[in-house]
């Protein structure tokens, strides 16, 4: 049985930040009850990057929640969007994609929503599908929806203008464009990100403009990386990637600081906070990654790496089933690699400069010996167990 409208407004509210309006929402469940018809929720993606992380899953769990409660998802992939660059938050003009590169990374976000979405309930659409063949004439009269001095009441516009930065034209446009995918969608809710709150609020003034209900707005907390401290990125090296193996997604979940379980478990998961919250962190953060696992590799799998983790760190004994990694041809014949470019050449750094920081904050084992030389090179004349932080593994064979 369909939970109530109030029950199901008490779940859609777990972790969210702000929502315009919580009067209006209600109303909507009410009518989707008592009609029994789905609400069409949206969220755009714009497939700027082709790598999710538990950043990104903050908002695809919160559609989930929609989806369980039997409302309808459109997960939208911006691909016409992304050749402009959503100027949220950005100091300057982005650089524009290329058709190849977002169709390429729109095929990988395709890959990933699933680990958290249903894909019964969630209907695709790329908004090129009524972008690329929109008239100029429409293209005028959209513009003609909203003033310069409006648009100008975004922050981030606002300081551009000041210090004289350039502001293209299309990136005016592009809260409209946003706004227009809604009235096209017939969205009644958008989720987002608390940096899209302007682009969603234009949403909901073009769906007046256009005799539509306005949607209900609901924007969603920024997620910290396992730092605690900066925003969840891949190009900070603070990341846990939907995609990353299940072993290193718990290792790096038993890693954060304690001061962030809750609000992961708040995030991410149906956890019970005020259960973890009277656990030891040791436990809570155990619950947290198996239940984290389990969501994107099944409970089988969550459970396996608990009770991994548990004899490997709390009974000290020897990794088992550790991955292993035969060293490339190349270099084989050298006969040795630079560590960082190993770091690089396994998956533990996306880059060299995140190699480099783990080895500066003494991060590196190679047989449980700490490497602190960024200019360190190995040779491969053995096997050797590389070993990241407390908790991921490597077997490098020659």
């Amino acid at each position: 049985m369909k939970p109530s409208p109030e029950r199901q407004l008490q779940i859609i509210k777990r972790g969210c930040e702000e929502i315009i309006s919580e009067e209006d929402l209600i109303k909507k469940l009410h009518k989707a009850y008592n009609q029994d018809e789905p609400l069409n929720i949206k969220a755009g993606f714009d497939p700027s990057a082709p790598d999710l992380h538990l950043g990104h899953m903050v908002l695809l769990k919160k559609l989930r929640d929609f989806q369980d409660l039997g409302h309808r998802v459109f997960f939208l992939i911006g691909d016409f969007t992304a050749r402009i660059g959503d100027p949220s938050g950005q100091k300057e003009t982005r650089p524009h994609l290329s058709p190849e590169e977002v169709e390429k990374n729109a095929q990988t976000y395709k890959e990933q929503i699933f680990k958290v979405l249903d894909p019964e309930k969630t209907k695709v659409v790329f908004n090129s599908e009524w972008l690329e063949n929109m008239k100029f004439q429409e293209v005028l009269e959209l513009a003609s929806h909203y003033t310069v001095a409006r648009i100008l009441e975004r922050d981030d516009f606002l300081t551009r203008y000041r210090e004289g930065k350039p502001i293209s034209l299309a990136e005016f446009l592009y809260p409209l464009i946003q706004g227009y995918d809604s009235v096209v969608l017939k969205a009644d809710v958008e989720l987002g990100g608390r940096d899209q709150k302007f682009n969603l609020l234009v949403g909901r003034e073009l769906q007046r403009d256009f005799s539509q209900e306005p949607q209900v707005i609901i924007t969603l907390p920024i997620l910290e990386g396992t730092d605690g401290v900066q925003k969840m990125s891949k190009s900070l090296g603070n990341y846990i990637g939907i995609m990353e193996n299940p072993r290193d997604i718990f290792g790096k979940l038993m890693s954060i600081p304690d001061r962030l379980i809750s609000r992961y478990a708040q995030l991410l998961t149906n956890l019970d906070v005020e259960e973890l919250k009277n656990m030891h962190p040791r436990d809570a953060k155990l619950k947290l990654a198996r239940e984290i696992v389990s969501q994107l590799y099944g409970s089988t799998e969550g459970k396996s790496q608990e009770e991994s983790f548990i004899r490997v760190f709390s009974q000290k004994q020897s990794p088992e089933e550790v991955e292993a990694f035969t060293m490339p041809q190349s270099y084989r014949e050298k006969g040795k690699i630079w560590i960082v470019e190993l770091l690089n050449l396994v998956g533990f750094a996306s880059s060299k400069s995140e190699a480099r920081r783990l080895i500066r904050q003494g991060a590196v084992y190679i047989d449980d010996k700490r490497i602190n030389d960024e200019e360190y090179e190995l040779k491969l004349n053995k096997e050797y167990l590389l070993r990241v932080g407390r908790y991921r593994f490597k077997k490098i064979l020659p």
